[in-house]
């Protein structure tokens, strides 16, 4: 998720390309409404709905003039059971990103 389209196509390009594939979620103002807080600006986390797009809308708040992603990396980048550990995930995908963007 983020602010500037080509920058997400970058990122699901570097997924393709280093087998670490991402998808691009929805990033609307309804799910800004789940930050709005009685005691603050806004709340740092938002109803069970949508958690990474909260998560994304949150991050947003503090990016005025600037082009981000979010990445949500938390459902893949732990293994449970026997196999308990981390997955390295998204180091492939951020290593071609950063790479690729180098070269140029």
């Amino acid at each position: 998720m983020g602010n500037d389209p080509a920058l997400i196509r970058e990122l699901l390009e570097a997924g393709q390309r280093a087998d670490d594939r991402a998808w691009q979620l929805p990033l609307t103002e309804e799910y800004a409404e789940q930050l709005k807080s009685n005691f603050a600006d806004f709340a740092n986390i938002g109803g069970r709905d949508g958690g990474a797009i909260t998560a994304a809308t949150f991050l947003g708040k503090f990016t005025q003039g600037l082009k981000w992603a979010h990445l949500d990396i938390a459902g893949t980048a732990y293994q449970g059971g026997a196999a308990k550990g981390s997955t390295g995930r998204p180091t492939p995908l951020i290593a071609d990103f950063l790479l690729k963007r180098a070269a140029r």
